[in-house]
C-alpha cells in the first residue's frame, strides 16, 4: 500500500468523510483528496498529525510496516 491508500483505509475504518479529516489537519479538502490520490504528497509535518490522530506509526502510515489486525 501507498500513503494514499493508507489514509483512504484509515478514514473509512473510521466512518469519516475527507472534508473531516481536512478540517482536523487545517487543510483544504481537495489538498486532503490530492493526498488520497496520491496526486499530492504530505509534507512531514502533516503526516506526524496523522499518525498522531490515527495512533500509528510513521513506518505504518507511509507503508514501510504492514497493518497488524
Amino acid at each position: 500500500m501507498n500513503i494514499g491508500e493508507n489514509l483512504k483505509y484509515l478514514r473509512i475504518q473510521r466512518n469519516m468523510t475527507q472534508k473531516e479529516i481536512a478540517k482536523i489537519l487545517g487543510v483544504a479538502t481537495n489538498t486532503y483528496t490530492q493526498y488520497e490520490t496520491n496526486y499530492r504528497q504530505p509534507d512531514i509535518g502533516t503526516l506526524v498529525k496523522l499518525a498522531d490522530y490515527y495512533m500509528i506509526s510513521l513506518d505504518i502510515l507511509v507503508g514501510r510496516m504492514k497493518f497488524t489486525a
